[in-house]
């Protein structure tokens, strides 16, 4: 039989993102952030080619980063209404670390395994940051998308890309519970 961590458990059952806005100061120092990226890390990994790397993005590099994201708004010929929103992370952030993608030469690993590897890391950070006591949020956004900006706001290379910025501070508002999937209506058994 299994030895149960009903901590763990009951944490994984009623962890909830802070949503990104409601997040202050202060935020995690090198040293209460170094815990969660260890976390991050121990992300499964087939291969072993760790196709991920972190960038902290601290506070007085979001109006650096939410200049670039209007630049690069304007050039792409989006309206005032998405450029805006496109800022509005880096507008309102305080710390991000920004969970890089890095597609690793394998013949044995498909890239696609290593993309999902990322977003574990990302799911894994969120709830490290949950975990210790922070609040914390997930976040993309066009930008995460836009080559432009992955080459001018974080200066990544052409096998890198964004798999998510992962906001951490202080939480400011307990969000009310939202609706969540019934795993009844999910799931199916395979039994033969």
């Amino acid at each position: 039989m299994p030895a149960p961590n009903p901590a763990a458990s009951e944490f994984l059952q009623t962890r909830r993102s802070r949503p990104a806005k409601t997040l202050q100061p202060p935020v995690p120092d090198a040293g209460a952030l170094r815990p969660l990226l260890v976390a991050a890390a121990r992300t499964p990994d087939h291969g072993k080619l760790e196709p991920w790397r972190f960038i902290v993005i601290e506070k007085p590099a979001m109006a650096r980063l939410s200049q670039v994201v209007a630049d690069r708004g304007k050039a792409l010929g989006l309206d005032a209404e998405q450029i805006s929103k496109g800022r509005s992370q880096f507008d309102q952030g305080h710390l991000a670390v920004a969970v890089i993608e890095v597609q690793k030469p394998s013949p044995k690993i498909p890239a696609l395994e290593q993309t999902y590897s990322a977003g574990a890391v990302c799911l894994a950070l969120l709830n490290a940051a949950l975990a210790a006591g922070w609040g914390a949020n997930w976040l993309s956004g066009w930008p995460s998308h836009d080559r432009g900006f992955m080459e001018h706001a974080l200066g990544l290379g052409p096998a890198e890309r964004i798999a998510g910025f992962i906001h951490i501070g202080t939480e400011t508002a307990i969000p009310p519970e939202r609706p969540r999937p019934d795993p009844d209506a999910i799931t199916s058994w395979v039994s033969s």
